[in-house]
């Protein structure tokens, strides 16, 4: 069987939610790191696998994917092991509708060239007020939802693209004291072996000085 091949970039959010699923599914996957700092994304070599110049990218089965929740999907649908949504379409939805709220609303306005975009002495202010404005909604309705995890006591789809978040908001500097059940989840979440090996300090392409 042909290994499946994830570009990745150790502390874009978006490459650690695949990171996460991958791990959890036990999805043996190589590793190959694109360093966004130094333009290894815009390359002729890595254009033509993505041409939207971002991570992660995806070779698996033969196919080639991109989009973290588009890849999240694929591996939901073709690897029903240790599922991630539950099987009733009302509580798909729900769980799909708390996860967007990260992917489509918070974290979008993170990525590198929006930041670079912003500039630098704006975008520890641009990136944790965005934050901010997203947890408030997710803490509430955390409130409803929340057992040992976010939906019940079982991981969904949301604890994957959460836990990624959090990465960011320490980064920003985000008051976390604010959001206990937020922060309760993290903490769970960060004992769990598959989260932890998807932790972007844990990654290869870390450098030294950032670990």
């Amino acid at each position: 069987m042909t290994i499946s091949l994830l570009y990745t970039y150790f502390r874009s959010a978006c490459s650690a939610r695949v990171r996460i699923a991958l791990n959890l599914k036990e999805i043996d996957y190589e590793p190959h790191f694109v360093n966004l700092l130094n333009g290894d994304q815009s390359s002729e070599e890595y254009s033509k696998k993505n041409p939207q110049k971002l991570v992660p990218t995806l070779e698996i089965d033969g196919h080639t994917f991109s989009q973290s929740m588009a890849i999240l999907e694929y591996l939901e649908e073709t690897r029903p092991e240790y599922p991630l949504l539950p099987k009733d379409p009302a509580k798909r939805a729900e769980i799909r509708g708390l996860a967007y709220s990260i992917v489509a609303d918070i974290q979008p306005v993170q990525n590198l060239r929006v930041l670079n975009y912003v500039g630098d002495d704006k975008k520890v202010e641009w990136g944790k007020h965005w934050i901010t404005v997203g947890f408030e909604g997710i803490e509430k309705s955390l409130e409803k939802t929340a057992g040992k995890y976010c939906f019940g006591d079982e991981i969904t789809l949301m604890d994957v693209c959460l836990a990624p978040q959090l990465y960011n908001a320490k980064r920003f500097g985000v008051d976390m004291s604010r959001f206990p059940i937020i922060t309760r989840i993290d903490e769970e979440l960060s004992h769990i072996e598959a989260f932890k090996a998807a932790h972007w300090q844990s990654q290869p392409d870390c450098p030294a000085s950032l670990k």
